[in-house]
Parts: C-alpha cells; structure tokens; sequence
C-alpha cells in the first residue's frame, strides 16, 4: 500500500511538471509577440517624435563660373564671436518677440593676387638688384564654421514661433563682425608681411641675393624684368 502512494505521489509531481512546463512555453508564446510589437511600436514613436533628417543632393549641377586665380594665401585668422539676434521686441516683445544667442566660430583668410603682378612691378637696378611692388594685401575668404558655430540660446514669445531668418541674419551679422575683428587686429599689414617674406626666400632660392619691396616710384634708374 505504501509503494502505490508513493507512486501515485510521484505521478502527480510529474503531472504537475509538465503542466507547468505546458503553461510557461503557451505564456511564452503569447508574450513574446506582445514584447515584439511594444517594442517596434516604442521605435515608431520615437521616430515620429526625434525624426532623423533625409538629404537628398540634386544630381543636377550648375557650373556658373570658373576662373584662374594666383592667390597667395599667407595668413589665417580663427576667430569667435558673440551675436545678439532679436526682433518683435517691445512692449509686446513677451508674446510677439525672438531673441537668439548665436556663438559664431569662423576663419579669415588674407593675402595678395599674384595675377595683379606686371612687368612693371619687378624690376632690377645696375647692380642687380630686385625691386617689387606687391599689390595690396586682401581679404579672401570670410566663413563660419557650421561645426562649432550654434545658437547658444533662443527665447520667443508666448504667440509667436520664432522669425524663421533671425538665425541667417545672425549667421551673416557674424561673418560682418568676425571680418572687421581681423581687420582691426591687422590682418592685411600681417599678411603683406607673409607675402614679402615668402617671395623674397622664394627669390633668394633662384640665386637672386638683393631683394626689395617698395614702392616702385622710389626705385632708382632701373630696367623691367624681362
């Protein structure tokens, strides 16, 4: 009698097993999608809310101009400015304003155009000696640096979304500012002095020993460069 309560104890103890066993693998397979849609619908939602942005190029490209340049660029500036961009602002500028902060990061470049050179403008003394007349120093190129210029801060008014051009306006401001910063620190004098210094080690490496820049109306009796 005890051996048949014994295995009758031990055939419901399997019985249960695999029950149990049978219930889990139903529960699995009914979650497990449920798991899967919540979590493609966790990605939809999260695309819809943080889009990322699609670029398409145009295969079309327009060539407007091209032109020979014999720019020798001897010096670069990089520099940082602040900008302040508002507008709508007033007594109503708590409903109808915008105001940015625009941190602008950009480069100056400067130098002199060769191709404004003439025979006139290097010509020798009896003696062999040099004289050149460069043209004057000039700004090349003004850029911002989209990788390190960002609006620090914007705040709009309670009706209104934003002026959609403030942003350009302060981008163009900041190329302006970042312009007449290196002009005022003496960019054009500094590249003139590249310039000088460049051609007359570039001189001096073609056996030339006596090279001077000056006006050319300072040069004595002199003959053009062939």
């Amino acid at each position: 009698m005890r051996n048949v309560i014994i295995a009758l104890l031990v055939g419901f103890l399997l019985l249960a097993l695999l029950a149990g066993a049978a219930l889990w693998m139903g529960f699995q397979r009914i979650t497990t999608p449920v798991l899967e849609l919540g979590g493609a619908l966790g990605t939809e939602v999260a695309a819809v809310l943080h889009p990322t942005a699609t670029i398409v190029p145009d295969p079309v490209t327009i060539v407007r101009e091209v032109r020979s340049l014999a720019r020798l660029e001897t010096i670069q500036y990089t520099l940082e400015k602040v900008i302040t961009a508002e507008s709508g602002q007033g007594p109503f500028g708590f409903l109808f304003g915008d105001r940015l902060l625009l941190v602008a990061h950009g480069v100056v470049v400067a130098g002199v155009d060769l191709d404004q050179i003439g025979p006139e403008d290097i010509q020798f003394d009896d003696l062999g000696r040099i004289y050149m007349t460069l043209p004057e120093a000039e700004i090349f190129t003004v850029a911002l640096d989209n990788q390190q210029s960002y609006v620090y801060d914007r705040d709009t008014g309670l009706l209104t979304s934003g002026n959609v051009e403030l942003e350009t306006e302060a981008r163009r401001a900041a190329e302006e500012a970042i312009r007449e910063a290196a002009l005022d620190d003496g960019i054009l004098d500094q590249a003139s002095l590249n310039a000088e210094t460049f051609l007359f080690r570039f001189l001096r490496s073609l056996g030339y020993v006596d090279i001077l820049f000056q006006p050319i109306e300072t040069v004595p009796t002199v003959t053009p460069a062939p």
